[in-house]
């Protein structure tokens, strides 16, 4: 089918140009911790500081296929992972002063990688690095306004794990309830009943699907625990709520 023209008389410099970025926030779980995946900015503005990857679109791509090409030139993580990741719009971000170079709009996502690789820089990135989510002095304040956006993806990244079988994706192709657990007790920054969240995830239809064969040991003095793999469910139904008043120490 031929595009629509312009109507005639049409003037596309009639507004004020602005340039449109994405960013990503992409998370990971390493040693029972949450982290980020943060670039260190090797141009001005922000020369050396540590930001989100991202960058701008080109002419003649999406916001999404823009997305995964940043991250693949800034981040060196391979075509493979960076094509299989699950990759969610966050929001846009549209300030008029969020850029001091000139208007940009940023649509942002977030995403997950279970299994992270050591990222290296490239492109308009010195560096890459995995970052513990949180953690004071890890990074100090990023560019831009990517701390606001690096807050508002985790938020929604706790929130979908409430309503969806998310958790599920920072998770070995089989896994144990405790390492399942593990994922929300990080993610959400509270420490969960055990035998009260193992009963809730069993009985919710689709959540996961025992794996046939010997349990496998783990790290405690328990008996060996049973494997299980991500089911066919992708929502919750009820949804596994966050406690409240239940902080880690």
């Amino acid at each position: 089918m031929t595009p629509p023209q312009a109507p005639e008389g049409y003037d596309p410099y009639a507004f004020e140009p602005f340039a449109v970025t994405v960013d990503l926030a992409v998370f990971t779980l390493r040693e029972e911790r949450l982290h980020v995946l943060l670039v260190e900015r090797g141009q001005e503005p922000y020369a050396g500081a540590w930001a989100l990857p991202g960058g701008f679109l080109l002419p003649r791509e999406s916001a999404e296929v823009a997305a995964r090409r940043e991250l693949a030139e800034e981040t060196g993580l391979s075509g493979d992972t960076v094509a299989g990741l699950h990759l969610e719009q966050l929001r846009t971000y549209s300030e008029p002063d969020r850029d001091p170079r000139m208007r940009v709009v940023s649509v942002a996502f977030a995403a997950l990688v279970p299994d992270a690789p050591e990222p290296r820089g490239g492109g308009d990135a010195a560096r890459a690095r995995w970052r513990p989510y949180g953690t004071q002095g890890a990074y100090g304040p990023l560019a831009f306004d990517h701390d606001r956006i690096l807050a508002d993806a985790h938020e929604r990244v706790g929130a979908r794990l409430e309503y969806t079988c998310l958790a599920t994706a920072f998770c070995p192709p089989e896994f144990t309830i405790g390492e399942l657990r593990q994922v929300y007790e990080t993610v959400w920054g509270v420490e969960l009943d055990r035998p009260n969240f193992r009963r809730k995830v069993l009985a919710t239809p689709g959540f996961v699907q025992a794996v046939e064969g010997p349990p496998r040991l783990t790290g405690g003095r328990g008996k060996p625990a049973a494997l299980y793999r991500a089911g066919e469910a992708t929502a919750l139904h009820p949804p596994l709520l966050r406690p409240e008043g239940r902080s880690t120490p």
